[in-house]
């Protein structure tokens, strides 16, 4: 489960990632592309992201 987890959270900080990158204008090619409310989309989730990889790493209370 915490490798599932992992995974879910590094490909949604990617996602997010991407998200920035064409809602800032840096990756042309999409109907996102200079759409500053996809880089909001792609900041949030990005951040979550994150929060699931540090949560799948915690070690469960004993």
């Amino acid at each position: 489960m915490k490798l599932v987890l992992s995974v879910v959270g590094v490909l949604m900080v990617a996602l997010g990632a991407i998200w920035i990158l064409q809602g800032v204008g840096f990756l042309p090619g999409s109907f996102m592309t200079g759409q500053v409310q996809w880089a909001v989309y792609g900041g949030i989730v990005a951040v979550a992201g994150v929060v699931v990889v540090f949560w799948s790493r915690r070690k469960p209370a004993a």
